[in-house]
């Protein structure tokens, strides 16, 4: 017998106390290449942004205990600002889990952090199809208002359907904070310091509302305008700029 299509039944699935995997960047020099990767290159990335993505210590470094992105006003690639968009892609690939990513955020209109994951197989085709969950954005222009979103086929901002919750952290750009997904079968549920934010139920449906039974990746990016970033225009005179990673900590979910 097929089995009835409808939203899964919420287990409260708890998770691992102690990181499956985890950076807390205790060291010096580039990101750890044996956790880390890089998207490199210009374009826009969809969005019309204004950055060359690079390797370069420049733009991705860590030091006293942080993993500092820097963007930074200068030519590359025909493109006028350079910065990093470091991945764990193929090297810390998870299906469910808690992610916990605790940061803080640049200011100055133009600047457009991030802390995401995507699919590491795009295996229901490409974007959105195969889904993105942002545990973390933020322009500059509307500082300290921080979002959390999911995209999919059936949700996402091409189509203006996105789901998203978001949060005025006071000292987002000041302070540490931590932002957090729990991603089970049956929910993703964003957190800002511990406080339940937002949450997007797994209808039941299929893959065009819920992508998310594949493994995905962790980003960490900061990039220039684009669409969202630099809808109220770019500063050119507040670079460079910077998101600083205190450390990413990736918790198994318990099975039930």
């Amino acid at each position: 017998m097929p089995q009835p299509q409808g939203p899964p039944e919420d287990k409260a699935w708890t998770f691992e106390t102690t990181p499956v995997w985890a950076d807390e960047f205790e060291y010096t020099g580039q990101p750890d290449p044996a956790k880390w990767g890089y998207d490199i290159g210009g374009g826009g990335w969809g969005n019309n942004e204004l950055q060359y993505y690079s390797d370069k210590r420049e733009n991705s470094n860590v030091a006293n205990g942080l993993l500092t992105i820097t963007a930074r006003k200068e030519a590359s690639n025909s493109m006028q600002y350079t910065s990093a968009r470091v991945i764990s892609k193929n090297k810390g690939d998870f299906l469910y889990g808690r992610v916990e990513v605790k940061a803080k955020l640049p200011t100055g209109r133009g600047t457009w952090p991030a802390i995401w994951m995507l699919p590491t197989d795009w295996a229901y085709g490409n974007w959105p199809k195969s889904g993105e969950i942002d545990i973390m954005e933020h322009v500059g222009y509307d500082q300290n208002r921080v979002h959390i979103t999911v995209h999919t086929e059936a949700y996402n901002h091409g189509i203006g359907t996105q789901v998203g919750q978001n949060k005025v952290v006071s000292t987002a750009s000041t302070a540490f904070h931590l932002y957090r997904i729990d991603w089970t079968p049956y929910a993703i549920r964003g957190f800002i310091d511990n406080e339940q934010i937002f949450e997007f139920v797994n209808d039941g449906k299929g893959y065009r509302s819920w992508p998310f039974d594949k493994r995905f990746h962790i980003l960490l990016n900061l990039a220039v305008g684009g669409n969202w970033g630099g809808a109220e225009g770019v500063d050119p005179d507040i670079y460079p700029k910077s998101m600083e990673i205190d450390y990413v900590r990736v918790y198994k979910m318990i099975e039930k």
